[in-house]
């Protein structure tokens, strides 16, 4: 057999998206450049790897096990690059982050300095809602997580980032004193929820039942961003994170309504497996976040 690397990382790709036209796309190729290296990465086995039933795709399970051993040899490779830049002085490697969705606000701040530092590292930074978010804390595909509310049933580590506060908000429609008003006007307001399984959501919840509020829901929405612009429309009102809405606050689309017991307050968590053995980028990582963390808060927060 006389493959190359470059038709395993090929047909890696054509095994992840099921489709050799989505892979051309994600590998920068022409699809018959791609159709091409599958059909000679093919020809060196007598077994298929690939079918197509009615004009779709399907891998064999024969073309399945070649993969995982495909993915095997490709992270292999990848080792032995880094080892070659560990060698020169220079740390490398992946890092491999996922992030609650509101975190996207504040976590880019405390990752820019450090990569810049580290040009070589490969960064994975999976952006969801807080369930998916532990799931992948749980199973140890990624290095660490940042969290608004910590699990329960995990056992983790963990360093403080920064406050969380979230508001009452609305768009500049209706006018309000200066108060704050009493948590009966939660009465008047039609609340737009995120999901469940949303860090937001719970924080929301626990308050609302916590102070056995009067709340009608008016609709529930899937990211950050899509109750933002939902309340911005005039379809709602919302609890939501300062660090979520500074610039809609700023541009005079959304107000803060003035309430007794907020802002509801809550911390950003950076967590990870308890026992986790870290590789020498996860490592730095963690060191870099002791150490820079303050001056990241000061440099890029102090307006909130």
């Amino acid at each position: 057999m006389n493959y190359t690397l470059h038709q395993l990382h090929i047909f890696s790709k054509i095994v992840e998206k099921q489709s050799i036209t989505k892979a051309s796309e994600e590998l920068h190729l022409t699809q018959p450049a791609v159709s091409i290296q599958l059909r000679n990465f093919q020809d060196q086995f007598p077994i298929p790897l690939t079918e197509v039933i009615g004009r779709k795709l399907y891998v064999t399970d024969f073309g399945k096990e070649i993969a995982q051993a495909a993915k095997k040899i490709l992270e292999e490779v990848k080792e032995i690059n880094y080892k070659a830049l560990a060698y020169q002085g220079k740390l490398s490697g992946v890092l491999k982050i996922s992030v609650v969705s509101t975190g996207k606000y504040i976590m880019p701040y405390f990752l820019s300095d450090f990569m810049n530092q580290h040009k070589e590292i490969e960064l994975i930074l999976d952006v969801t809602n807080k369930a998916k978010v532990v799931s992948s804390l749980e199973k140890n595909t990624v290095d660490f997580s940042l969290v608004s509310v910590l699990p329960d049933k995990l056992q983790i580590e963990k360093i403080e980032l920064m406050e969380n506060q979230l508001f009452l908000v609305g768009n500049k429609d209706k006018s309000f004193k200066e108060g704050p008003y009493d948590t009966s006007i939660f009465s008047e307001f039609p609340l737009i929820y995120r999901e469940q399984g949303s860090g937001t959501r719970y924080t929301m919840e626990r308050f609302i039942e916590k102070n056995n509020l009067p709340v009608s829901k008016k609709m529930e929405l899937t990211s950050n961003e899509a109750v933002k612009q939902a309340v911005i429309s005039g379809l709602g009102y919302s609890i939501m994170p300062l660090i979520g809405i500074r610039n809609e606050l700023k541009a005079g689309h959304l107000q803060i309504i003035p309430v007794k017991g907020f802002p509801i307050k809550s911390t950003w968590h950076m967590i990870w497996l308890k026992n986790k053995k870290f590789s020498l980028v996860a490592s730095a990582f963690l060191e870099y976040l002791r150490q820079e963390k303050n001056l990241v808060i000061e440099k890029r927060f102090n307006t909130l």
